[in-house]
């Protein structure tokens, strides 16, 4: 009998984290590609507007953020690459952005852990600026692509990319 119940509660249990992944209101998501031979992964959670002013709002100008929800964002490197032109070594970090109207700072960071809260800045690998542009057509849904030479992101009106070649 107690085999029965503690199989029935591992089900029960399994079943319960399957309903949770599917309900969660910033979803897990990948984006991928291969840019001048090199192969990015990038994971991360796609949080929603739903209807909040969430760049320069939630998500406020000039703070650090950990580019998405739930956990750090991660971007993964199968080469030796360069970003915005400098040097980042193959492996795995911690991608932060520092949003801003104009503008937005990438950061690349050796920790990946739960959030933002315990971002540490001599912890980075690498801080670049790049441009703000509008979006196309507004985004509900934080956005994350791999785009020939760039890393795409995009929420609400607003577009950045950083440019990758292999280093």
């Amino acid at each position: 009998m107690k085999k029965q119940t503690g199989s029935i509660f591992l089900i029960l249990f399994m079943l319960s984290l399957t309903s949770f992944a599917q309900k969660m209101a910033s979803p897990p998501a990948k984006a991928e590609g291969t840019i001048d031979g090199v192969s990015v992964k990038i994971d991360y959670h796609q949080p929603s507007a739903k209807g909040r002013k969430m760049l320069g709002g939630i998500n406020p100008y000039g703070e650090v953020w950990r580019t998405g929800a739930n956990a750090t964002t991660t971007i993964e490197f199968g080469d030796n690459v360069k970003l915005e032109g400098q040097p980042v070594a193959k492996g795995k970090y911690g991608l932060y952005t520092i949003p801003g109207e104009t503008e937005w700072t990438i950061i690349i960071n050796k920790d990946i852990k739960w959030g933002a809260y315990d971002y540490t800045e001599k912890q980075d690998v690498l801080r670049v600026k790049v441009k703000a542009a509008k979006a196309a057509a507004f985004v509900e849904t934080f956005t994350i692509k791999v785009e020939g030479n760039n890393v795409v992101l995009t929420w609400e009106n607003t577009s950045v990319s950083f440019k990758v070649a292999k280093g």
